[in-house]
């Protein structure tokens, strides 16, 4: 049986809902944010009940966005995110199993009511042949995908085609399962394991290089979870192997460098994206303070003025002088030499 037919019959007739999963890689609804809890009641209970994502794909500021769903099972998460895209915004999900897209299309009209609005529909399509798809280069805003590109045997095509299909300046905003070491043969090959999302996770840092030849110079980390394994037979395979969830943000933009370089740069956040009145969270390493004056690498410079950020932020710089590799970004200047004066805020 190929990976792909796997996966069709692991979602599509093995699991008749999340509680038939044996490991963790699921989200804890429990950890949604108070105010999408309101959104999510209104998802129909057989689309929630058929989820098997592993994180929370909602990025903010999406209102009016045009957004592709890779693997988007019964819609959940399409759902969701058309209340929050709204009238104008409107939402693609693709995925290849016929028994999840069922559940899907048999609940679109039905949302469609409820939102008050037709904003959804479906493809059924491979997230590794994306370009075999009725849809148009550069014509999202923003993509997600939710514990899905583990299950694909070609991830780097994946990454080749959301690239393609981003907007300059999109954002795939996605979160999935990674491994702390390669994942040997025996649990790459393992059907149950490879269902759970477990068998075909990457590795981080092949993933980091994954995303680099792709055209993201600069994948970055927004939140993770370790993950547990509750079948004896499973956690006997997976031992001394750490899985994690693991949300990443991709930036659709060409000038982004492999490396925090330092151009003298800050930010200030505004405290205007909605729900976000204090701080805003670029990543693990960026929060922003409403107000704070807070120096940045030339990257992280770029995925907010040249992104959908950029009315919510005031910016000091320019990219005309360049003062080396930004401080305490795990790289630094490898020479030696006697004295060394640095004044710079966290990348």
């Amino acid at each position: 049986m190929s990976k792909v037919d796997i996966v069709k019959d692991y979602y599509g007739k093995q699991l008749g809902g999340s509680a038939d999963l044996k490991t963790s890689a699921c989200c804890d609804v429990s950890d949604l944010p108070e105010w999408l809890r309101p959104l999510l009641a209104r998802v129909h209970s057989e689309v929630r009940e058929r989820y098997y994502g592993c994180g929370m794909v909602v990025p903010p500021l999406i209102e009016g966005a045009r957004v592709l769903d890779l693997g988007c099972g019964s819609g959940r998460d399409s759902f969701l995110l058309a209340q929050l895209v709204g009238p104008e915004g409107s939402v693609v999900g693709v995925d290849m199993t016929d028994e999840q897209l069922a559940v899907a299309e048999a609940h679109r009209d039905h949302h469609a009511e409820k939102f008050g609005y037709a904003n959804v529909h479906f493809l059924k399509g491979y997230i590794e042949r994306l370009g075999d798809l009725p849809i148009e280069p550069a014509s999202f805003d923003v993509i997600v995908s939710n514990c899905v590109i583990n299950l694909s045997e070609d991830k780097g095509a994946v990454l080749d085609g959301v690239r393609r299909l981003l907007k300059s300046g999109g954002e795939f905003y996605f979160s999935d399962v990674y491994a702390d070491r390669r994942v040997p043969r025996e649990v790459r090959e393992d059907p149950v394991l490879y269902g759970e999302c477990l068998g075909g996770a990457l590795y981080w840092n092949d993933f980091r290089r994954l995303a680099q030849a792709s055209g993201f110079a600069d994948p970055r980390l927004v939140e993770d979870r370790p993950l547990s394994v509750n079948d004896p037979r499973l956690r006997s395979k997976t031992a001394g192997i750490g899985f994690h969830s693991a949300t990443y943000r991709l930036f659709a933009i060409d000038a982004l460098e492999d490396a925090c370089e330092d151009f003298g740069q800050a930010v200030a956040y505004k405290g205007t994206i909605p729900h976000h009145p204090h701080a805003f969270t670029l990543d693990k390493h960026h929060r922003f303070e409403t107000g704070r004056i807070f120096p940045v690498c030339g990257n992280s410079f770029r995925m907010l003025k040249e992104t959908r950020f950029a009315s919510h932020f005031d910016f000091v710089g320019d990219f005309g002088r360049h003062f080396g590799i930004f401080a305490g970004c795990g790289t630094d200047v490898p020479f030696d030499h006697e004295e060394k004066s640095v004044s710079a805020g966290c990348c």
